[in-house]
Parts: structure tokens; C-alpha cells; sequence
């Protein structure tokens, strides 16, 4: 699938997203959409000793019903990011590559953007830069009509639903000789570590 592809925005994006993204060329982000709830924008699973984890970063909607994700702006009532890195490291401190790659994503997870999309976006670029697959990235200057095209991925990956395409298995901290597929490319990354992209 060379050339571009459409994407929703999404918070450290499950491997999928990453697999569509290393067979094009460019990436396009959604940001003029009404901005759905549950969805991947402002979620991610981690595998942990209990099992799947859902993270989730709190939004603040301001009352409106239907708001574009671009000015989706995110809720620091909520001590989330202590707890999502209190979650990572637990889930993943054993992992090959936590120590090395983790040092990466603290920060970002510590800054206080005002937007989702902006979290979101350096999210995206660090994780492509740690895997070498660096693309142009541009987002929507209006709602594009969804179509049935090759290259328009924005609704197609959801939680809940089967991966469209499934990652080579390796070996997970807590996987239990049992590899578990959908999640967060961060699951990758801290147990692959620099061959990541190779089981994408």
C-alpha cells in the first residue's frame, strides 16, 4: 500500500497502526472529525500480570456534544499520567528494552500539553523515530467523507475488534508461553527493542 494512508489520531496506537504505516509512504491524521468516545484517540492495552490493561487519557468535552477532535483538550483533574507510568512500569520494567526506551516517552508523558492531538502526535513521531520509520505527517484541513478507498484506516481500528493485520508473535513479559496480539506498540517496542518494525 504505498502512498499515503488515513488515519484517526491515536494514543500510543496498537501494532497494527504501525504495520499500515510502514507500507506507506506518508500519514494523514483525522482532526476535523466529531470526535467519538472509545475509541484508540485517547486509549491504549498493555499486557500487565493480570492481563490486558486499558489506559486511558482523561478528555474534557466542556459540555459540547460534538466538538472536533482537534480541539479535544485533555482533563488534568485526574492524576492519569502518574498512573500511567506507574502502569508501565510495572507491566513492563522486565521487558529486554524498558530501561533504554522508556527514558524516551517519560517526558513526553509528563508535559502538560492542552490537546490530545498534540500529545498524541509526539507520541506517534517518537515511537516511528525509536523504530526508524520515520514519515511526512500531515493532518486534514477538512472532514474528509469516508469511503470505501484502500488507504483510509480512521475507523477501521477499534477496540474490541480483531486486528486487521496481525504482528509476527514474540516473546512478552507476561504473554505465559501465549502470545497476545492487538496491543500497544509500546508492547513491541519494550520487548523487541530495536527489531521492532521487522515484526510489524
Amino acid at each position: 500500500m504505498p502512498g499515503e494512508v488515513l488515519l484517526s489520531t491515536a494514543y500510543f496506537p496498537p501494532e497494527e497502526y504501525f504495520a499500515l504505516i510502514r507500507n506507506s509512504d506518508s500519514i494523514i491524521i483525522e482532526q476535523e472529525e466529531n470526535y467519538p468516545r472509545q475509541t484508540y484517540r485517547n486509549r491504549c492495552k498493555i499486557l500487565a500480570s493480570g492481563g490486558i490493561m486499558n489506559l486511558s487519557v482523561p478528555v474534557s468535552k466542556e459540555g459540547k456534544i460534538k466538538i472536533p477532535t482537534r480541539d479535544v483538550t485533555i482533563d488534568y483533574s485526574r492524576r492519569w499520567q502518574q498512573v500511567h507510568i506507574r502502569a508501565l512500569v510495572s507491566a513492563y520494567n522486565r521487558s529486554p528494552y524498558f530501561q533504554y526506551y522508556f527514558d524516551y516517552f517519560e517526558p513526553l508523558l509528563l508535559k502538560n500539553y492542552r490537546f490530545l492531538l498534540d500529545l498524541n502526535n509526539d507520541l506517534l513521531m517518537k515511537c516511528l523515530d525509536i523504530m526508524k520509520m520515520t514519515r511526512p505527517l500531515s493532518l486534514t484541513s477538512s472532514f474528509l467523507k469516508v469511503t470505501d478507498q484502500e488507504n483510509d484506516y480512521r475507523y477501521k481500528i477499534k477496540p474490541g475488534t480483531e486486528p486487521l493485520i496481525r504482528t509476527k508473535p514474540y516473546i512478552q513479559v507476561f504473554g505465559n508461553n501465549s502470545f497476545v496480539p492487538g496491543l500497544s506498540i509500546l508492547d513491541l517496542i519494550f520487548n523487541t527493542g530495536p527489531e521492532a518494525a521487522e515484526y510489524l
